[in-house]
C-alpha cells in the first residue's frame, strides 16, 4: 500500500483547505485511517480517524466542529475538509493506515503513512 498526501497550502485564519490521501497498491477497505499533524518542534498528535468496520470517527479535541474526515472507496482515497483554519493548526499533515483503529487512536506508529504535506496559516 502506497499514500502519497497532497492539498496542503497557505491560508489565512478563517480559511478552508481539503487534504487527499491517494492510495495505490492495494484497497483502503482494509485499513483504518487516520491523519496526524506534526508541528515544528512538537509531538505527532492525531487529528481525525476512521474506522473501516464501522465508520467510527475521532476528532481532536481542537479541531472538532471544524474538520472533516471521509473516505471514497470508489476512488480508494480519504479525505480532510479542514475549515476555520488557525494559526495553531499550522503543520505537516500526513495520512496513514493500519488494520486497527485502535493503534491509530493511540498514536502508536501506522503500519502505513503518506509523505506529508504543509498547511500553513497565517496572515
Amino acid at each position: 500500500l502506497q499514500l502519497v498526501d497532497s492539498g496542503g497550502g497557505v491560508v489565512q485564519p478563517g480559511g478552508s483547505l481539503r487534504l487527499s490521501c491517494a492510495a495505490s497498491g492495494s484497497s483502503l477497505d482494509g485499513y483504518a485511517i487516520a491523519w496526524f499533524r506534526q508541528a515544528p518542534g512538537k509531538e505527532r498528535e492525531g487529528v481525525s480517524c476512521i474506522n473501516n468496520r464501522n465508520s467510527d470517527t475521532y476528532y481532536l479535541d481542537s479541531v472538532k466542529g471544524r474538520f472533516t474526515i471521509s473516505r471514497d472507496g470508489a476512488k480508494n482515497a480519504v479525505y480532510l475538509q479542514m475549515n476555520d483554519l488557525q494559526p495553531e493548526d499550522t503543520a505537516v499533515y500526513f495520512c496513514a493506515a493500519d488494520q486497527y483503529f485502535a493503534r491509530l487512536r493511540l498514536n502508536l506508529q501506522p503500519d502505513y503513512r503518506g509523505q506529508g504535506t504543509q498547511v500553513i496559516v497565517s496572515l
